[in-house]
């Protein structure tokens, strides 16, 4: 989060300041605390500070973060991860994400009450797992609800599973063993008006995208991705089978594509590809946005065609409070909203709390930009 100017005033004017913090001091605000694991709730005079915030947490008595929404049955469903003081000290492969399960959220519309449907999947239930559930995304088709979830193998290696429930809110079973030909984090399912499904996937740095370049996983490969004049790595895209649970065919690379058609290089940081992809359509054009990682951006990118080629169109939203910035964009009663998540709660970048604002529009189709 950016620091206050300062400026200077004059005496008179520092004398009121002086007198007006003297003031601000002395009034008493209340404190009430929850569970060690919960967030506290804000006190009076957090309440004015909040006031900087475009937007407020949708959940206060859980940690949430990276949320996934889709309108099922009419309804708003939230597919975000939970996220847990876990004690790990920060780094850059994200071990301090320790994610054990989720929590899936439902909401009438956006600005009404929010229902937690408890634990949907755990880290216990999945057969072939070992540690840090991150970001889900979730899809409906022939009366089956899938979860998307990626999660560290027994081997360390991130993998993407998928479970099922006849509920969109769960709980879900997870299939015994990853989807074939996965790897990497963020996995979002973008079902066409024909019917066709794709997965969009992958993340930089923790998320090991940079380790997968050799067609398996190196374990020798960088812990951070190419830099310099060298095209930028780019998320992954896979059509999905009939049945939801495979691949129908390879898995590509999306490219990502400056004004000039040339590929985004990976010293282009403020436009190239890191983490948490998402794709929704709009008028006819396919709109692929995502995080730029460690320059705290959601940008856009569009095309003619589900899997691309993208055309760079620019920022979404602007750097949110904490490190990490992960998105869904859904419609819903003719509006279209993002959701999105910063710290507001903790002021931890590892306990997140997810809002919800609206999406405008330009008249060509254009997104305007969010100042959160």
């Amino acid at each position: 989060m950016r620091n206050p100017l300062k400026l200077k005033a004059p005496a008179s004017a520092l004398a009121a300041s002086l007198a007006l913090l003297a003031a601000c001091q002395s009034t008493e605000t209340k404190q009430e605390t929850t569970a060690a694991t919960a967030p506290t709730e804000t006190s009076k005079a957090d309440t004015a500070a909040a006031k900087k915030y475009l937007s407020e947490p949708l959940v206060k008595e859980i940690y949430t973060a990276d949320p996934s929404a889709h309108v099922f049955n009419n309804k708003i469903y939230i597919y975000p991860s939970h996220d847990i003081e876990a004690g790990i000290p920060e780094n850059d492969k994200g071990d301090h994400f320790a994610m054990n399960d989720y929590h899936i959220l439902s909401m009438d519309s956006v600005g009404g009450k929010i229902t937690d449907h408890g634990v949907a999947l755990a880290v216990k239930d999945i057969p072939w797992a070992g540690r840090q559930l991150w970001a889900p995304d979730a899809a409906f088709k022939n009366g089956t609800y899938y979860l998307y979830f990626p999660v560290k193998d027994k081997q360390d290696v991130f993998r993407i599973g998928v479970a099922t429930s006849k509920s969109p809110a769960g709980p879900f079973e997870a299939e015994a063993t990853p989807m074939a030909g996965s790897f990497s984090i963020d996995p979002a399912v973008f079902q066409d008006t024909d019917g066709q499904a794709y997965m969009y996937f992958g993340g930089l740095w923790g998320g090991q995208l940079q380790r997968w370049q050799k067609g398996a996983y190196d374990a020798n490969a960088p812990e951070k991705e190419p830099n310099g004049a060298v095209p930028a790595l780019n998320a992954r895209v896979g059509k999905l089978s009939g049945d939801m649970k495979h691949f129908d065919g390879p898995v590509r690379e999306i490219q990502i594509l400056d004004e000039a058609g040339k590929p985004l290089l990976a010293s282009d940081t403020k436009r190239r590809f890191f983490e948490g992809g998402w794709l929704h359509k709009y008028q006819g054009k396919y709109y692929f946005s995502y995080s730029t990682g460690d320059t705290h951006l959601l940008v856009y990118a569009t095309s003619d065609k589900p899997t691309g080629p993208f055309t760079y169109q620019g920022v979404i939203m602007e750097p949110v409070q904490g490190w990490t910035t992960h998105h869904s964009i859904i419609e819903k009663n003719g509006k279209w909203y993002i959701f999105y998540h910063d710290t507001q709660l903790s002021g931890k970048t590892w306990l997140r709390n997810i809002k919800v604002t609206e999406l405008k529009r330009r008249a060509d189709g254009g997104i305007e930009t969010i100042v959160p």
